[in-house]
């Protein structure tokens, strides 16, 4: 691939026309550097607009001027309640991150609700796929899979917009529900991984009896007699000290295909996170936020700040391995985006989470949001980072 040198800023300011008048300023800088360096650069193709909610109502309004500033480069991207760039994060205040590459114009495609995905007879086949959705879009999980299953890799990386007034997404236009964002050919090379953000409190057992979201046997015993064992609360207890015990705790689900945690006391990237929404103390019963069949594997957790920090150490670490001793070239660019329940709130400082990644990347362009749900492959996940280095020479 011809030179990848990406070009990326971010800003805050009450006033969107500001915080994007310093973006541009700070672009037009880098690609006036960048052309200036090569004999002849290839045009910027690609841009990334992630903004925080503060600026939702004024999306149409920041993309035509991005449009306008920067003719011939294709923009996508999303509303979060935070946005996140190269050790930085702007969680609830107004901010916003920009991103461009010189991306080959036929390495990859923009799809949404006015530009269908390419039908399978096209001379273009997508690889990877960048999403950005809605957690309001009927049959989400569904809709996710059928995109997977249209790429050579199956793998999907992206993530649900996350807004406390307009949940919407971009992708040369601004759109609410339904899904957008890029296809990329295999020209374009990544490395991706997830990172998780809880850790369990109990052992992985098997699903043996349920129905839909009801669960009603772990191992052939009552789930609600396994997670009270694993809170260390009495069977008996009063119904109030078990919703308390139970309010913080999640779990963490795997299909029977799925692979193993890696290590005792740590998911694996398959594994799902999702809430307990109810119990019935008379059947010994367990509501959940999703789906649960028998045969998948299911462990209670709860999130945890050391642990979601190790991981993202491990994950962010194993990828700039995988660069530095592969044949992809070097690393050119970044996409984290993490869940909209962490960031410096959860990691204990502001800007933590993603100075943690900028330590084990080095100071890469990077773009992101915290979204509403995380995802990765052709699954939608919860209280995770789902990290993505574009690779070049």
């Amino acid at each position: 691939m011809h030179d990848l040198t990406f070009v990326h800023a971010d800003a805050a300011h009450v006033e969107w026309q500001v915080a994007l008048a310093d973006c541009q300023r700070q672009l037009d800088t880098q690609d006036f550097l960048r052309q200036a360096r090569l004999d002849h650069p290839p045009p910027l193709t690609l841009g990334w607009c992630y903004l925080s909610d503060y600026y939702a109502l004024a999306a149409e309004a920041i993309l035509a001027a991005l449009q306008q500033n920067w003719p011939g480069v294709s923009w996508i991207g999303a509303v979060g309640v935070g946005v996140s760039a190269s050790g930085v994060e702007y969680i609830d205040q107004p901010g916003m991150v920009l991103m461009a590459a010189p991306f080959p114009r036929e390495s990859f495609q923009l799809f949404s609700g006015r530009q269908p995905l390419p039908p399978r007879s096209s001379a273009f086949i997508p690889h990877t796929a960048l999403v950005h959705a809605e957690s309001s879009t009927p049959d989400l999980q569904e809709l996710l899979r059928e995109l997977s299953a249209r790429t050579a890799t199956g793998y999907l990386f992206g993530g649900l917009s996350s807004a406390r007034n307009r949940t919407l997404h971009i992708a040369d236009g601004v759109f609410s529900g339904g899904l957008s964002g890029v296809l990329f050919g295999p020209e374009v090379e990544l490395v991706s991984r997830v990172t998780q953000g809880c850790q369990p409190i109990g052992p992985a057992r098997a699903v043996t009896r349920s129905d839909h979201n009801l669960l009603f046997e772990l191992d052939g015993k009552p789930a609600l007699d396994c997670i009270l064992h694993d809170l260390g609360v009495e069977r008996d207890a009063p119904v109030e000290t078990m919703a308390e015990a139970l309010s913080g705790t999640l779990a963490g689900l795997n299909s029977a295909a799925d692979d193993a945690p890696v290590l005792p006391g740590r998911f694996g990237a398959d594994t799902l996170v999702r809430h307990l929404i109810g119990l019935d103390v008379q059947h010994r019963v367990l509501a959940l936020a999703d789906m649960v069949a028998p045969g998948m594997r299911l462990a209670f957790c709860e999130r945890n700040a050391a642990a979601a920090r190790a991981d993202l150490v491990r994950v962010a670490t194993e990828i700039r391995s995988e660069i530095d001793h592969g044949a992809r070239g070097s690393a050119r660019g970044a996409l984290y985006i993490s869940c909209a329940g962490r960031g410096g709130p959860h990691f204990g400082a502001p800007h933590a989470e993603l100075q943690t990644v900028r330590q084990a990347l080095g100071d890469l362009p990077l773009a992101g949001f915290f979204a509403g749900g995380e995802i990765a492959r052709d699954h939608l996940y919860g209280y995770t980072g789902v990290l993505t280095v574009f690779t070049g020479h």
